[in-house]
Order: C-alpha cells, then sequence, then structure tokens
C-alpha cells in the first residue's frame, strides 16, 4: 500500500520506556501523528527468549500494520538487538531500531564506552558489534541491569534500593574508566538523575532516543513521507491496564493520557508449543 504524510508513526516498547523516544518525537518532529503501543502484558522483554521476542514482534507489527501507519520504531532495545534484522526483511514499511543510532552517537563521542542494558539486550552485544564495526578500536563493556525496568515500571525511581541497584551495576563501568555510557534501554533514562549522581563529571551519557528520532526524521524525509502540516492526538494502547499505563505515565508526558487496551494473543505457552525444549 502507497504510504502518505499524514499517516502516523508507530512507536513500541514493552512499557513506558519508548515514551523517552515518543517526547523526543514530540520535540525534534512536531507536525508528526503518532501511535504508541506498549506491551506490557509481557514485560519485561528483558528476561525472553529471541524466540519469544521474534514472535511478539511479529504481532505487534502486524497490528500496527492495520492500523495504517507509515513508519514503525522499535522503541526497545531488546526488540532492537534480537529481531530488528529479521523483520526489516518480513515487512515493507520502513522500521527502525534503537542500537546503530545509539552507536553511531557514542562513537563519536568516546574510546572506552559502557552499556546498560536489559539481560537480553547486554547477551547478544548488539551494541558491542555495532560500535566496534564503526570503530574496531573503541573498547566497549556492556552490563546487565535486570532489575531496573521493574523498578521503573512499579514507579519506585527514587528508592533506596534502586539507587543501590544503580551503584550495583555501575561500579564496574567505573571501575574501567568509560568516558561514554549508553542507556541500552530506553526505560533508563527514567532514571537519569540517580544514574548520572553516581557518575564521574566526565563521562558523556548517550541517549538513543534522540538519536533515533533523528534518524526517523532524516528517513522520512528522504522517503518524502514528512508531514509538514500538523500533527493529531497522539493514539495510547497497551495490552495490560490501560489504567496502570496512564497513571504512570502522566508524570513523563505532562498529561493524562487516553490509553485503550488491545488483546494480544501470542502467549509464551504458544511459542513453547511451537519451540518445544529438548
Amino acid at each position: 500500500m502507497i504510504k502518505n504524510s499524514l499517516q502516523r508513526i508507530g512507536l513500541f516498547d514493552s512499557g513506558v520506556g519508548g515514551l523517552t523516544v515518543l517526547r523526543e518525537m514530540y520535540r525534534q518532529m512536531p507536525t508528526e501523528s503518532l501511535l504508541y503501543f506498549a506491551d506490557s502484558a509481557r514485560l519485561p522483554y528483558g528476561t525472553r527468549s529471541p524466540e519469544e521476542i521474534l514472535l511478539f514482534v511479529r504481532e505487534i507489527l502486524d497490528w500496527m500494520c492495520n492500523q495504517d501507519v507509515k513508519m514503525i520504531v522499535m522503541a526497545c532495545n531488546t526488540s532492537s538487538a534480537l529481531a530488528l534484522e529479521t523483520v526489516r526483511k518480513e515487512y515493507e514499511l520502513p522500521i527502525l531500531g534503537v542500537i546503530l543510532p545509539g552507536a553511531k552517537a557514542a562513537v563519536k563521542q568516546g574510546k572506552r564506552i559502557g552499556v546498560i542494558a536489559t539481560s537480553a539486550t547486554a547477551k547478544s552485544h548488539a551494541y558491542r558489534q555495532a560500535i566496534q564495526e564503526i570503530n574496531p578500536q573503541t573498547l566497549v563493556w556492556e552490563i546487565a541491569c535486570p532489575e531496573f525496568v521493574r523498578l521503573i515500571e512499579q514507579n519506585q525511581l527514587y528508592s533506596n534500593y534502586t539507587r543501590q541497584m544503580a551503584q550495583q551495576y555501575l561500579a564496574p563501568l567505573i571501575q574501567e574508566q568509560i568516558d561514554t555510557l549508553i542507556y541500552g534501554c530506553t526505560h533508563y533514562r527514567h532514571l537519569e538523575k540517580t544514574i548520572q549522581a553516581l557518575l564521574p563529571a566526565s563521562v558523556q551519557v548517550i541517549d538513543p532516543a534522540e538519536h533515533i528520532v533523528a534518524a526517523a526524521d532524516k528517513e522520512l524525509s528522504l522517503l518524502g513521507l514528512r508531514n509538514h502540516q500538523f500533527s493529531l492526538p497522539t493514539r495510547f494502547y497497551v495490552s495490560g491496564s490501560p489504567q496502570q499505563f496512564a497513571g504512570l505515565s502522566q508524570q513523563w508526558l505532562g498529561y493524562y493520557p487516553q490509553v485503550k487496551q488491545v488483546q494480544t494473543q501470542k502467549s509464551t505457552s504458544e511459542i513453547m508449543a511451537l519451540n518445544p525444549l529438548d
């Protein structure tokens, strides 16, 4: 189907993490109309297998294509790391992931780069591969932070436990004297005050959300799909509780969003039936 500039851009994440990308869309591309989906019924993604993530992503992309979006932004590092290359070959519309834009920005900043990410993203070494393809001399350390997404989704942004976890996760990177830190999960920007208070002042922080939006803007311009008129109100959808998502996201959006629920079909039990363990 031929796309036009007035169609929406679709963004998705496992929860509220992708709102960091959404806010950048508001800032950098204010005339674009957006659709946001949070797969909150199945979060966190960071502890799931590549097979599960790919199945979830395909289901979300199918649904977004039915919503007639002109572009899809994976506002989720785990999905970008484990599914992006596969689904780009399967769908005709442009699909962007956060890892390459974040890696490019980090390489411009430093030579000793730390990445904090979900367990799945860290295990994939997607950031290390992307960074070292650009500059093989760059040193990269990837640290899994399995507690962060849960704490953010529970709105425990400033608890003592959250600070203790941040201190624990950042300690090996500080010991390696990193000069640059990448938020390797879109959720982590929500912990910015806690994280930056623990980092040496010399460490530059890279938020891939800023850079994926710049890449999306460039891609739409190249395709002639940039909207220069006006934006429609953002549509919000979740697979979990609309009330819980709306209440949590209000602090970052600055307004209480109207959220609708979408019933997801693919469950972990179905995946296990398709991919039985040996």
